[in-house]
């Protein structure tokens, strides 16, 4: 199996919360050594032509993705897809109402803020960053805090505010993990839980996610991604070979300043998974 690949299947834009465009970043993962890239923008496929043009243009290999968000137990959980058509008029619908709901919580995140913190006019501040309300998230406010100086950054921001429990964070229901994999199977990709060790699961309520995610027809899960240790990367690798899924790997790249990895600068699967990638072939 070849784990050794080079891939980076999880990648953020300009297009959601990222800070390079999709072209540039297409560059950026060339010159970093990545074989094989998918860009994953939040709830949006609107990058992804552009960044198969440029991905052509420097003889790197695409994979067209999207990271929908999904509400599990109470937790709001990622799930890539990957290899999806971004025409697919029913993926587009889904979408289409994952979007809907994120300016009206943004302005509640924005009133949280002022009410509980004194911040002022993050609703605005975050809109700028975001560029498109239908597109605006945590990522966005994190930044509108540190340009304002209240935190030094981004990592400091979710310390200190837009997590649970804490100033500027509103609840929200996402899509149902049953309507995400119908929509990505519907655009001919493969789902796949994106950054597991990140959510607040109880075991039972993890065996529970990845039970009913194979049940609908999930095909992998992220082993290596920027958030994982080495041993989250060997649990992970365990319950993929347990649950009969794909092992993928995925920097979560969002900025050269913020992001904790480099495009193409994780380390490979562990060996004995079956990687993703042979999906695509």
């Amino acid at each position: 199996m070849a784990t050794a690949l080079n891939a980076d299947l999880h990648s953020h834009s300009t297009r959601s919360d990222g800070t390079l465009d999709p072209a540039t970043l297409a560059r950026r993962a060339h010159a970093n050594g990545v074989q094989l890239w998918a860009l994953t923008d939040h709830d949006e496929v609107g990058g992804l032509a552009a960044a198969a043009v440029a991905a052509a243009e420097c003889g790197l290999r695409f994979v067209a993705g999207v990271e929908i968000s999904v509400s599990v137990a109470a937790q709001t959980v990622h799930i890539v897809g990957l290899g999806v058509d971004p025409d697919n008029v029913t993926l587009l619908d889904g979408l289409q109402q994952v979007r809907s709901g994120r300016e009206l919580r943004a302005r509640r995140m924005a009133a949280e803020l002022e009410r509980e913190a004194g911040v002022a006019g993050a609703y605005a501040g975050a809109c700028r960053h975001a560029g498109n309300p239908a597109l605006i998230s945590r990522t966005h406010f994190a930044r509108y805090l540190v340009e304002q100086r209240i935190c030094s950054s981004t990592h400091e921001v979710f310390t200190r505010f837009l997590t649970p429990g804490k100033p500027g964070y509103v609840d929200h229901a996402w899509a149902t993990l049953r309507d995400a994999l119908a929509w990505i199977d519907a655009a001919g990709g493969h789902a796949v839980i994106a950054h597991p060790a990140r959510y607040p699961f109880t075991s039972t309520e993890e065996w529970a996610l990845f039970e009913g995610f194979k049940a609908m027809g999930g095909a992998a899960v992220e082993v290596v991604t920027a958030s994982h240790g080495a041993a989250e990367m060997r649990k992970y690798a365990a319950i993929a070979t347990e649950f009969g899924l794909r092992a993928s790997r995925g920097s979560d790249f969002h900025s050269p300043n913020e992001s904790r990895c480099d495009l193409g600068r994780l380390p490979p699967l562990p060996a004995g998974v079956a990687p993703v990638w042979e999906l695509f072939d």
